[in-house]
């Protein structure tokens, strides 16, 4: 099973290599910071670290 980067989009180490695989870089960066500009973030509640 692949570690979860992103709690918030259930991004997981797997999906953010393949991303690169497939484009060359991780668009998933830019996803999520697209969302959490949009309100969307909720990391402090679905992280365990908090972050």
């Amino acid at each position: 099973m692949s570690e979860l980067v992103c709690y918030c989009f259930s991004y997981t180490s797997d999906d953010i290599e393949q991303d690169v695989i497939q484009n060359g870089k991780s668009t998933i960066f830019e996803r999520i910071m697209n969302e959490k500009k949009a309100g969307g973030c909720q990391c402090a509640e679905k992280n365990p670290k908090g972050r």
